[in-house]
């Protein structure tokens, strides 16, 4: 105590200011310290797109670290949109689309080939597309360079459409669509498959409604021309532009199969229903056997009773002997003149 008391307060002052300079000093190092850090860090692709005319500022960048944003990304897109002539794009709206999940890159890529061939196509349809999971590159460069689209498909496993002619005449059939992009369709509309079916249908209808192979054969454009006139891309992600028919081959006499086929099932036919009828004859015969067999009993029965009546008639007198004796000659000769009739002819004389 006695030492401390020994020095003097002004002393003692200057030692407070002194600590205290000391201790702001060392926040103010730390401070420069942490911003000559996020300088450095940022530095580069804050003058990449200053230089760029991007208008992308430090705290931007600062606030896509802080989002877990790929800056980036950001960075390389928004200056990709600036030198295509396309500012109407913020920052805001790329990193929006980045945390939502979509393929920032793409889209800027899409709506940059998309200024290009004046197509009209919105940054917010554009980022819908994409979220969506369709390609949106594929689908500008396809509203720019058509495609073709086999019918039937390459990974059909038939390799033909097939459709038979009023005559009767199986055509077989390979068409090539070309198609292009309908944007404004895209979100909703069908796949390509949807218009392979499609077309698919439409040729078996064009063939089945003419009236012979041969005017299919001599003009094939008339396929054509029934399959556009249906409208077959309503609803579709597609535009038709033209349908082509690729080759037109002649394959089986269906008609004449399937005539063969109903003569052998009416043949088929007609002789189960003609052993229905023998079977019917037979059964019949056997029933009229068994009737004549039915009668021949009552036959005999009633003979049995003839000499029961004859006895009766002699005992009540109604029938004379002599009677008797004229009806035994009657029988005997009935009985020779039965046994004349039945003869063949005159015997051989014997040597």
């Amino acid at each position: 105590m006695n030492g401390l008391a020994a020095i003097p307060s002004s002393e003692l002052i200057l030692g407070q200011q002194s600590t205290g300079w000391w201790v702001f000093g060392g926040i103010v190092g730390v401070v420069a310290f942490v911003i000559i850090l996020v300088v450095a860090q940022f530095f580069r692709l804050w003058l990449q797109a200053y230089m760029s005319d991007a208008d992308v500022s430090f705290f931007d960048l600062i606030g896509m670290r802080l989002r877990k944003v790929d800056a980036a990304a950001i960075v390389f897109t928004k200056i990709q949109l600036v030198k295509a002539a396309i500012h109407e794009v913020s920052t805001t709206e790329l990193e929006s689309h980045y945390l939502a999940g979509g393929r920032v890159t793409n889209v800027a890529r899409a709506m940059i080939a998309a200024n290009r061939a004046e197509l009209d196509l919105q940054w917010g349809k554009s980022c819908a597309i994409d979220l969506a999971g369709r390609d949106i590159v594929d689908a500008v460069n396809t509203s720019v360079n058509p495609k073709v689209i086999d019918c039937p498909s390459r990974e059909s496993n038939k390799g033909t459409v097939d459709a038979v002619a009023k005559d009767g005449i199986q055509l077989k059939a390979k068409a090539r669509v070309t198609v292009k992009t309908n944007i404004a369709q895209l979100i909703g509309g069908a796949t390509e498959e949807t218009v392979v079916a499609r077309v698919g249908e439409a040729i078996v209808s064009a063939i089945g409604s003419a009236d012979s192979h041969k005017e299919v054969l001599e003009n094939p454009d008339r396929i054509t021309k029934a399959v556009l006139a249906k409208g077959l891309d309503s609803g579709t992600a597609f535009e038709i532009l033209s349908i082509d028919i690729a080759d037109v081959d002649v394959g089986q006499n269906i008609g004449a199969a399937l005539q063969a086929d109903q003569a052998e099932a009416d043949k088929r036919r007609f002789q189960a229903e003609a052993e229905q009828r023998r079977a019917m004859a037979i059964a019949q015969a056997a029933e009229n056997r068994a009737t004549v067999e039915e009668n021949r009993a009552k036959v005999v029965l009633a003979e049995a009773e003839v000499p029961k009546a004859m006895a009766e008639a002699f005992r009540n007198g109604n029938l004379g002997i002599m009677d008797y004796y004229r009806m035994r000659n009657i029988q005997a000769d009935t009985s020779m003149r039965d046994a004349i009739s039945k003869d063949d002819g005159p015997s051989e004389p014997k040597k």
